[in-house]
């Protein structure tokens, strides 16, 4: 088949495409013998510096550090060829069962997830509507989302990718005045659901009821382990999360579940189909293979042991920086997004000479490095991603810097 009836043929469908090409064997297996080479430190030759993360699964972070079980999934598929549509259906299928939804699809992030779910909603199966994305006008298409104002983040820009324009609004009535025939959808953000007027259910009720889809993101917003499915047995027609945050999959992923129509047209704007809004939007077999396993892993957790091991962390940190005269500490219990015991550290300015920034600098750039958040007055931590033992080293540093701070 030449490589461009090869790219006609998937630019048709999303179902599995291993029959186009018949089962071919890689003819590149390694014979003899190989002497072990020292390990090289890649950072090390490139100057880039490796940190201890206090701080969360922040992407500019490079988030979370993937299990061992992950990284065998992905070393084992990284030198064996495959068609990505046959891998996303069969992982589809597995992931679907966990989460509990109708389908579900390995994508490159829940950015991404957003922008495509949006795809699915407005262009259907129609293959010509799919070529138009984000091109609306005059084109029967859609061109309307509504969103609560306590959710407007900048992440909705996944679904504006698509050419439709968001219409906030506040209250009940506010939101009934607001749909109209030009309504695509209903979108919530769960990590905002505190600032909004109306929640989950009635925003879902109120979908079904006008005919409309709906869809929620909860890009950071397990653990929770039970929020994976909670949405989706609500009803939201598709739901959109990170793949590389607590779930601990490759940052470069993340799903798409939902609705089986929704799932399905979704895939047609998706790579490897070309002319698409999604088409740049790649994850390759080892981030399919690699999500399907993170989250395999994640759902056996005893996540209260977990939490417990976190909490243990926090309280020794805490206990070192409280012996520094003139510091404060108060731990929080985030409920709906990074929902991780979190230390928040601030002092007497009048026996702590340096504010936030400099002492987090002081942190970033002394040995071992350490990442931190916060701002001026304060200093933020989070035990999640750290190593065994590195929070007594944690422990043991802020305390020195603080204390260095007092002189």
């Amino acid at each position: 088949m030449k490589r461009r009836d090869l790219i006609k043929y998937l630019s048709m469908t999303p179902v599995a495409g291993a029959a186009v090409l018949g089962d071919i064997t890689p003819a590149h297996a390694e014979t003899g013998k190989q002497s072990k080479k020292p390990k090289r430190d890649y950072f090390k030759e490139l100057g880039v510096r490796p940190f201890i993360n206090a701080a969360g699964t922040y992407t500019a972070m490079t988030a979370s550090l993937m299990r061992p079980e992950t990284l065998e999934a992905i070393k084992y598929s990284a030198d064996k060829f495959c068609m990505i549509d046959e891998l996303q259906d069969k992982v589809g299928e597995k992931i679907a069962g966990i989460v509990h939804s109708e389908a579900a699809v390995v994508t490159s992030g829940a950015f991404a997830a957003l922008t495509l779910g949006m795809a699915g909603i407005l262009t259907g199966m129609d293959p010509n509507r799919v070529r138009l994305l984000p091109r609306l006008e005059g084109t029967g298409m859609k061109t309307e989302v509504i969103c609560q104002k306590g959710h407007a983040i900048g992440y909705n820009q996944a679904l504006t990718n698509c050419g439709v324009k968001i219409v906030m609004i506040e209250t009940m009535d506010e939101l009934l005045k607001a749909i109209n025939p030009n309504t695509a959808s209903m979108h919530f953000l769960h990590v905002n659901a505190d600032r909004g007027q109306i929640m989950h259910e009635e925003w879902v009720a109120v979908a079904k009821k006008y005919g409309l889809r709906s869809s929620i993101d909860i890009a950071a917003d397990v653990p929770p382990v039970s929020n994976l499915w909670r949405f989706n047995e609500m009803g939201f027609d598709f739901v959109a999360i990170s793949g590389g945050k607590a779930l601990r999959g490759p940052q470069s992923a993340g799903l798409l579940m939902g609705k089986k129509d929704i799932i399905a047209a979704a895939r047609l704007s998706m790579f490897p189909r070309g002319e698409t809004i999604g088409r740049g939007m790649k994850v390759n077999k080892e981030e399919i293979l690699g999500m399907y396993v993170a989250l395999e892993e994640f759902v056996k957790i005893d996540h209260d042991a977990e939490y417990q091991l976190f909490q243990t962390r926090i309280d020794r940190i805490k206990a070192a920086v409280e012996e520094v005269d003139g510091v404060k500490t108060k731990v929080s219990h985030p409920k709906l997004g990074n929902c991780t015991p979190t230390l928040d550290i601030t002092w007497d300015a009048a026996k702590i000479k340096k504010d936030g920034n400099q002492l987090r600098a002081e942190l970033r750039s002394g040995e071992p490095s350490i990442q931190f958040v916060g701002g001026k007055d304060n200093i933020g931590v989070t035990a999640w991603m750290l190593q065994e033992g590195e929070d007594k080293i944690v422990a043991q540093r802020l305390k020195e810097v603080l204390q260095k701070a007092t002189a």
